[in-house]
């Protein structure tokens, strides 16, 4: 196994809830926060999409930092309801219970632009972001022209911290819609159409001169070593507040084991 980043190692502490800044208007109704230990962006427990897109997130952004992939710093906060005042965008309050939280980072969304591409310092990250995408089949960055969905260049970030001035460098973030289309994750998740998707997911027409046969290639190899035991661990890391019982961990370890070399395997058939 080639060595990679421990996507479990040196999570982010961001300590306790300080005060609420703003909510803003995702579907998960993600809330602006200021933490002990700096800016946030909060998912509650009892967001609209359910505790199963914190787990979504959770072993998507990990698995995006174990292949490599730079992500925004991310952890986990206890919230308690009775003293953590945290608003949601539908007017209920976050509720008590582990909460996903992500560090702010300077920079900004993607405006959809070729020009802003060209500011990136890691233009090699592309292909292995889109390899990565359909991996996991995440469908809320750019979805398969099939789902008749439009791209979504927010999730696309461009970070400036650590970089000249005009220069960026991509991160993967976002990632509560990954592996399934259901709101919940279930055992379905592991059948036979699920692991053997043949469409393109995270594909923006503006990647297409980015997307270099080498640096593809190099990511297929990763992919197709991918530690199964990282896997594991990232899924039995998902906190029991998010409800994901056994039957559901062992089908969506059972996805990615046997997704991961399905698509290193026919990557050039795929893109």
């Amino acid at each position: 196994m080639w060595p990679v980043p421990d996507p479990l190692i040196d999570l982010w502490n961001p300590g306790e809830f300080v005060r609420f800044g703003r909510s803003l208007g995702t579907s998960t109704f993600v809330a602006e926060v200021v933490m002990e230990e700096g800016a946030a962006y909060l998912k509650a427990l009892n967001n609209p999409e359910g505790p199963h897109a914190l787990a979504r997130e959770f072993v998507g952004t990990c698995l995006a930092r174990a292949l490599d992939l730079p992500t925004l710093n991310y952890g986990l906060a206890q919230i308690d309801a009775t003293v953590d005042e945290i608003p949601l965008g539908n007017g209920t309050l976050a509720a008590s219970g582990k909460a996903w939280v992500t560090q702010s980072e300077p920079g900004h969304v993607w405006g959809g632009t070729t020009a802003e591409l060209e500011q990136l310092d890691n233009p090699q990250d592309i292909p292995r972001l889109v390899l990565f995408d359909t991996w996991v089949r995440n469908r809320d960055r750019h979805a398969p022209s099939e789902l008749n969905r439009k791209p979504n260049y927010g999730n696309v970030f461009f970070s400036s911290r650590g970089c000249e001035q005009g220069h960026y460098r991509l991160l993967a973030m976002d990632h509560t819609h990954v592996f399934s289309a259901e709101s919940a994750l279930t055992r379905r998740v592991a059948q036979i159409g699920e692991v053997r998707d043949t469409k393109i997911y995270g594909r923006f027409s503006q990647f297409v001169p980015y997307l270099d046969a080498g640096a593809l290639e190099r990511a297929a190899m990763d992919l197709q070593r991918f530690d199964t035991n990282l896997i594991a661990r990232v899924i039995d890391a998902v906190p029991a507040d998010w409800d994901m019982d056994a039957e559901v961990r062992d089908a969506l370890r059972d996805f990615l084991v046997r997704r991961a070399p399905f698509v290193a395997e026919n990557w050039k058939s795929l893109l």
